[in-house]
C-alpha cells in the first residue's frame, strides 16, 4: 500500500473523528423538549420564567443551531459569539444576536461581546432559564478584564503563556482570575439559573478549565495564578498591573473566584477527544487496521510526543507489539510548545516534524496529527502527516527538519514537503488527535 492510500485511509480516520465530535449532534443526543420545558442530559428543567441561549465558541453555530431546532419558540432570546471567519449567516434567527471575535489572542469585538453577554445574564429575572452552550475558544471570545486590567494588558498576559510551555490549565487559572466573568463569576452573578452544555478541547474534561470556566465553580486561586507565572518565569515579563493584581488577590485584599456554586447552576459534557478516539477505532477497524488507543489524555512538550508515537509505531513494525501490524495506533490530547524560535507551526506540526526524524527511511508508517478545531498555531493548516519520505521531501526544496524543528519552523518544512493538513475551519473543537498508520510487512506493493 502506497503512502497515497495510507493518507486516503487517514483522511477517512479523520473525518470519523470528527463525525463524533459532530457539536449539533452532541446537542441533539443529549437535549429534548419536554411537555413543561427541555431535558438536558438526562435532566428536566422547567423553568417558570423565559429561556435564553447564550453560545460562545468554536463550536457555537452548531450548538445554538441545534438548540434552536428542538427548543423552537420557547427560546425569548439569544446570543452567538464565534471566531472571525466563521459563517455567522449560520443563524438566522431575529430572537438570536450573532458577533465574531478573535481567537487565540482576544480583540475589542470580544470585549463588547463580553459585555453583552454579561449584561443578558445580570438582566435575567429569578425563575429564567439561561442554555449555555460551550465550547473551546471561550476564553479568548469572551475577554473582560478584572478592573483595572485592560485588555492589551491582559492579551500580553496571554501571549507570553501562550508562547511559555504552560498547559491549557495553567493558562485558564491565570486567565481566570485576570477576568471579571470567568472562573465562575458568569454564574455567581445571575440571579436565575444556567444549564451549560460543553464541547470539551481539555484533557480530562475539566469543566472548570473549558473556555476557563465561567459557569463552573472554581478550584483554583491567586496564589496558583502567581504559581503558574513564577513556574514558566514569567512574573516579572506581565504587564505591571497584572502582577499587582494577583499578588493582591493572593493577599487576599480582592475575593477570589467562586470555589462553590449553587445547586441551579448545572454543566455537563456532551462530546470530548475520547469519544472523537473511539469513533477513530471503530473506523481503523472496519478498514482491516487493529486499532489501539494509547492514552485520550496525551500532554507535555509536542516534540517528544512526536518522537514517542514514531517509536511505538516503529516497534510495531519491527517486533508486533504492543499490537500487532497492521494496526491503527491512536492518541488523543493537547500538547504545548515552547517557543524557542521564531517561525511558523503549531502542536500538531511539531508532532509531525519530530515524527518524520525518527521514521526516516522507515517504509509502510504514516502519522497524522491534527487539531479538530481545523486551525492550530499561527497557521491556517490543522496539523501534518510523517511518513519514511517526508524527510527527502523537504530535504530537495532545500530546508533541514533538525534545524526548522529548533526554531519552531515546522509549517516551512512540512509545506515544502507536501505534508499539511488542511481542512478550513470544522465548527467543532476537541482534544487533538495524533494517529500512525502501520502496515504489515509484505503489504506494500
Amino acid at each position: 500500500m502506497s503512502i497515497t492510500s495510507l493518507k486516503a485511509i487517514s483522511a477517512a480516520l479523520q473525518g470519523a473523528a470528527l463525525a463524533a465530535a459532530d457539536p449539533r449532534k452532541a446537542v441533539e443526543r443529549n437535549l429534548s423538549v419536554t411537555e413543561r420545558g427541555f431535558r438536558a442530559c438526562g435532566r428536566e428543567h422547567a423553568p417558570s420564567g423565559k429561556i435564553l441561549l447564550l453560545a460562545v465558541g468554536k463550536a457555537s453555530l452548531s450548538m445554538a443551531g441545534a438548540a434552536l431546532g428542538i427548543l423552537g419558540s420557547r427560546i425569548s432570546k439569544g446570543l452567538v459569539v464565534a471566531p472571525h471567519g466563521y459563517r455567522l449567516d449560520a443563524i438566522r434567527d431575529a430572537r438570536v444576536s450573532v458577533l465574531e471575535a478573535a481567537h487565540p489572542l482576544p480583540d475589542e469585538a470580544g470585549l463588547s461581546a463580553a459585555q453583552r453577554a454579561r449584561a443578558m445574564i445580570c438582566a435575567m429575572a429569578e425563575g429564567d432559564l439561561c442554555l449555555f452552550l460551550l465550547s473551546g475558544g471561550g476564553s479568548s471570545l469572551l475577554p473582560l478584564p478584572r478592573m483595572p486590567i485592560t485588555l492589551p494588558e491582559k492579551t500580553r498576559t496571554t501571549s507570553l503563556l501562550l508562547a511559555s510551555g504552560a498547559d491549557i490549565r495553567e493558562i485558564n487559572t491565570v486567565r481566570k482570575h485576570l477576568s471579571a466573568i470567568k472562573g465562575g463569576q458568569l454564574a455567581a452573578m445571575c440571579p436565575g439559573s444556567i444549564v451549560t452544555l460543553a464541547i470539551s478541547d481539555v484533557n480530562g474534561d475539566d469543566l472548570g478549565s473549558i473556555a476557563s470556566g465561567p459557569t463552573f465553580a472554581d478550584p483554583t486561586s491567586f496564589a496558583d495564578a502567581l504559581a503558574v507565572l513564577e513556574r514558566y518565569r514569567l512574573l516579572d515579563r506581565v504587564p505591571v498591573s497584572v502582577r499587582a493584581l494577583l499578588q493582591e488577590g493572593g493577599a487576599g485584599a480582592i475575593p477570589d473566584t467562586p470555589s462553590v456554586l449553587p445547586s441551579r447552576f448545572e454543566a455537563s459534557v456532551i462530546a470530548s477527544g475520547a469519544l472523537a478516539a473511539d469513533a477513530v477505532a471503530e473506523a481503523a477497524r472496519e478498514r482491516g487496521f487493529e486499532p489501539l488507543v494509547l492514552t485520550t489524555l496525551l500532554a507535555g512538550e509536542a516534540r517528544e510526543a512526536g518522537r514517542l508515537m514514531a517509536a511505538i509505531a516503529r516497534e510495531v513494525k519491527a517486533r508486533g507489539r504492543p499490537v500487532r501490524a497492521p494496526a491503527c495506533l491512536i492518541a488523543a490530547g493537547e500538547t504545548t510548545v515552547t517557543l524557542r524560535g521564531s517561525g511558523t507551526g503549531g502542536r500538531n506540526q511539531e508532532i509531525a516534524l519530530a515524527a518524520a526524524i525518527e521514521l526516516d527511511g522507515v517504509a509502510g508508517v504514516l502519522l497524522s496529527s491534527f487539531a479538530t478545531d481545523g486551525k492550530e498555531g499561527n497557521t491556517d493548516a490543522a496539523g501534518a502527516h510523517a511518513s519514511g519520505g517526508t524527510l527527502a521531501a523537504g530535504r530537495a526544496h532545500g530546508h533541514d527538519a533538525r534545524a526548522c524543528l529548533a526554531a519552531n519552523d515546522s509549517h516551512a518544512f512540512l509545506a515544502a514537503a507536501g505534508e499539511l493538513i488542511v481542512t478550513g475551519p470544522t465548527g467543532t473543537n476537541v482534544n487533538d488527535i495524533t494517529l500512525a498508520l502501520v502496515e504489515a510487512e509484505g503489504a506494500r506493493r
